[in-house]
């Protein structure tokens, strides 16, 4: 049976966390309602404290924990924001944490909430095997199981967010809501429609992992993407959502909408470069939404929970450059030459003076299909766009210098 839970509970937990969390802003977006054609506006919980909304579920729960469970400690099971946020309140209440983490989890999340104190173990491959296992450590030592999202007093928490959101923006017609578990939509969804019954709740879920969509529409066929390294929105890669939570959300979520790798990619490039915002994976789903269907919100006023900033320094890094590639900004050159002093010289001098900057080159004389006495040079140039990319191409080609663009 599912645990009745109400707009008063939502409203008493937020009370109890005004003086332990932030409360984030809720800011209009106008390079994305541009984009859209709609009034955007984004909760960014990613300036939360442990810069997620995690921190606000986990503290209602360790809240209402008994003295004699405090004393014995606690485990939790977490890709990354969840223990962070068991792990930062465990702390201020003096509980003892152990934090079950999948092994391939960032290194970043797994840093972080070392740094609050908790004991870490990495233990299988998928959140589903770190249950498992956390599991058996809850029985063996007599520890309380902080759930990371199937659980009434963390749905409760993570409620809070609606309540927030609609009190900045009270006419929102639509509320956009990363989904993993379902413990955020949940919350956020009963809180949503108590206050207005109209609102639409549309959940957003990596094609990595749409399992809540498989659950709740089982009529629809999913175009599932099939990675065999850990997606970019590992936060809400769950391939076990909640028994509670996919009953709330059956009853008050109106879509689901899946995106892939490449949208989340490049959701998270946009937030930083238009938006000035480090982006997480799963935070950037609901803005991958909106870009990858735009027609749903177009004339609405849409509220976009941006869930978590916790992304890993060199993922980001190398997205950003990733973005430089996508945008015809940084191109790889394969130019054929001969094989003779100066040459090289030339070849910079001609891409220098048509506007662009070597980033980096080597030469190639061995692994290629041309003569002995040439030698195929790689090139790694910026450049403003793709015009301008296509224009170097020509310039070389125009100086005796044949030159493929690697795509």
């Amino acid at each position: 049976m599912i645990p009745e839970i109400t707009l008063k509970d939502i409203r008493e937990a937020a009370v109890a966390l005004e003086k332990v969390i932030l409360r984030t802003p809720t800011l209009s977006s106008p390079w994305l309602s541009e984009q859209a054609g709609a009034a955007v506006f984004l909760k960014l919980e990613s300036l939360q404290i442990m810069s997620s909304f995690k921190v606000r579920g986990a503290f209602i729960k360790l809240s209402q924990l008994s003295k004699d469970q405090q004393r014995k400690g606690i485990v939790a099971v977490s890709a990354g924001n969840h223990a962070q946020g068991v792990a930062y309140h465990a702390r201020a209440l003096d509980i003892m944490a152990t934090i079950v983490m999948p092994k391939t989890t960032p290194y970043a999340k797994i840093e972080s909430t070392q740094s609050l104190g908790a004991k870490i173990i990495l233990e299988g491959h998928t959140l589903i095997e770190a249950m498992a296992y956390a599991s058996q450590l809850a029985d063996e030592e007599g520890l309380t199981l902080i759930h990371p999202y199937d659980d009434p007093a963390i749905i409760i928490g993570q409620g809070t967010v609606a309540l927030e959101m609609l009190a900045d923006v009270p006419d929102l017609d639509v509320l956009v809501i990363p989904i993993g578990g379902g413990g955020l939509a949940s919350g956020m969804a009963i809180a949503a429609k108590a206050i207005n019954p109209k609102i639409d709740i549309v959940g957003v879920q990596s094609a990595f992992c749409p399992a809540m969509a498989e659950i709740l529409y089982p009529e629809r066929t999913f175009l599932t993407q099939s990675l065999a390294a850990s997606p970019l929105a590992e936060g809400i890669a769950v391939k076990s959502p909640g028994i509670i939570t996919r009953q709330i959300l059956k009853e008050h979520l109106s879509d689901i909408i899946l995106v892939t790798e490449e949208q989340i990619e490049a959701a998270i490039e946009d937030l930083l470069i238009h938006g000035k915002l480090t982006v997480e994976g799963a935070g950037a789903t609901g803005v991958a939404a909106l870009m990858a269907a735009p027609h749903v919100f177009s004339g609405r006023k849409v509220g976009i929970v941006i869930c978590g900033g916790n992304i890993d320094a060199r993922i980001l890094s190398s997205l950003l450059l990733r973005g430089l590639v996508r945008h015809g900004k940084l191109i790889q050159l394969k130019i054929d030459i001969n094989d003779a002093p100066g040459v090289l010289g030339q070849i910079s001098k001609i891409i220098g003076d048509a506007g662009g900057n070597i980033f980096e080159i080597s030469h190639q004389r061995l692994f290629n299909h041309i003569t002995v006495k040439m030698a195929e040079l790689d090139a790694v140039v910026e450049t403003r766009d793709e015009t301008h990319a296509k224009s170097i191409i020509t310039t070389l080609e125009a100086n005796g210098f044949p030159t493929q663009m690697v795509v």
